[in-house]
């Protein structure tokens, strides 16, 4: 067995390396040529009796899995907001797989959980964050959660606890507790609302042409909530909506909650990552106000999914909202309370050692190199945003960090756009409204983007809005 894994992993290195560079060179599409339940007849109904080798395995991989699969890291995928990935995040994932170990307990893998510790920390040093949040400080920290909305729904929990005192560990959420968001706020913080019984989130109205929270009309929702009866337990304000990039007023928003005693979780998934940098600190204004705090490093910080970094100044209601200890989960070293467990910062019991692939590519990349990369997205959105407002027929809306937002002339145009773009599987746009009109959004983010790519780019979305204008021209890829 030895043998046979360490030639599958040769091949496998071999494979992966290859396709890296097609990738980069624009050699596959960005969408397969797929239509749905392809993949459902192409595999046999009935699992296999007998044992089949590595290298069989692979090469199915390659020959039925790969072709179907859309390539989130192709230079031309803009769309939604970038997950990356790198060599070191790779081969820490490897290395994480392979050890196999379980870090639910500090006592059952102390280092994984102190790898955990260090690695927050750093990454809270390098984005800016307040000493409040780090494991140093004695009070707060940061856990690896597997996404933005995991951290939403840990942030709910951990309001909940203060908001009712403990109450509704055992007397549930009683209808009594509110939630407060606006309209652009990610899916995952009404999901969150769902699955943490409070029903939907009361949404606050926006400031005029902004998509950013108005405070104001968040304090007087808050009063009302108040008067009637309710219990104002959790604002979700949010850095970088995934529509257009907008960021609500932090600093503003922290001091109500502050004077209202509301929890104030603050989702940075996206847009969290560019403070990296310091000419983008003021994105993060006013957040030694917040209580909890979440960026997805798989999003632009060169690590895979599921990597998302979330920080609380306030670990004991979490873990006091989170923690059950039956018998078979005490330990010694739980019990002198010297020690994280973050199995009581999560949902689940279990958990890999998510900070092995963090450390790696903190240290293979440093934070210069993970700056550069961030600039460089932003530098290329910035040349698409020129390219857009030189265009006649088209209008920029947005140009936020590494986000363009756009639309045609007239909103059928734009729709028509939309239409052509969604059907061509050399690059990928997602659609988007701004103050209800349609638009287009791209997002750059993949490792292998380039001035080449933005070129290829271009010349494609012009193409098709020529195509519209003139159905005989053709959109054909050159």
């Amino acid at each position: 067995m030895g043998d046979e894994f360490e030639a599958a992993i040769e091949t496998a290195t071999r494979q992966l390396v290859a396709h890296w560079r097609a990738l980069a060179a624009r050699e596959v599409p960005v969408s397969p040529p797929c239509e749905p339940g392809s993949l459902l007849t192409a595999l046999p109904p009935v699992p296999p009796e007998q044992a089949e080798s590595l290298g069989e395995l692979l090469a199915d991989t390659w020959k039925v899995i790969v072709p179907g699969l859309t390539h989130w890291q192709h230079p031309a995928f803009l769309g939604y907001f970038p997950t990356n990935n790198s060599p070191a995040s790779v081969l820490a994932e490897y290395v994480t797989a392979g050890l196999g170990v379980q870090g639910m307990l500090w006592s059952t893998s102390p280092a994984a959980t102190e790898l955990e510790q260090v690695v927050t920390d750093w990454l809270a040093q390098a984005l800016g964050l307040p000493e409040a949040f780090r494991h140093s400080s004695g009070r707060g920290g940061g856990v690896i959660q597997d996404s933005a909305s995991s951290a939403v729904l840990v942030a709910i929990a951990a309001a909940l606890q203060r908001a009712s005192e403990g109450r509704w560990r055992t007397a549930g959420t009683e209808g009594r507790y509110r939630m407060y968001c606006t309209e652009r706020a990610h899916s995952c913080v009404s999901k969150g609302a769902r699955l943490a019984g409070l029903g939907e989130p009361q949404l606050i109205a926006t400031l005029p042409g902004t998509g950013r929270m108005d405070p104001d009309a968040l304090g007087a929702r808050i009063d009302a909530d108040r008067a009637a009866g309710f219990v104002p337990a959790i604002v979700v304000a949010t850095v970088g909506t995934t529509d257009t990039c907008a960021v609500d007023p932090v600093p503003d928003i922290g001091r109500l909650c502050r004077r209202e005693d509301v929890w104030l979780h603050v989702d940075a998934a996206y847009a969290g990552s560019a403070t990296l940098c310091p000419e983008y600190r003021h994105l993060i204004d006013g957040i030694a106000l917040a209580d909890s705090y979440a960026v997805n490093a798989h999003k632009w910080m060169r690590t895979g999914t599921p990597c998302d970094v979330m920080w609380t100044s306030d670990r004991a209601a979490l873990t006091d909202a989170m923690s059950i200890s039956p018998s078979y989960l005490r330990n010694p070293a739980t019990e002198s309370g010297r020690v994280v467990d973050f199995r009581d910062w999560q949902v689940p019991l279990g958990r890999p050692m998510r900070s092995l692939k963090l450390w790696y590519v903190m240290r293979a990349h440093g934070l210069e190199g993970l700056r550069e990369a961030i600039r460089h997205d932003i530098r290329l959105a910035a040349q698409l945003a020129r390219l857009i407002t030189a265009e006649p027929g088209f209008h920029l809306e947005v140009h936020e960090l590494g986000l363009v937002v756009f639309r045609r002339d007239t909103d059928d145009n734009t729709r028509d756009l939309l239409s052509r773009l969604q059907t061509d599987r050399t690059l990928l746009c997602t659609p988007t409204s701004v103050d209800g009109r349609p638009a287009v959004r791209a997002a750059f983010g993949s490792p292998y983007v380039d001035a080449d790519t933005l070129h290829y780019v271009w010349t494609r979305i012009r193409t098709h809005a020529q195509c519209l204008e003139n159905p005989s021209a053709s959109a054909s890829p050159s």
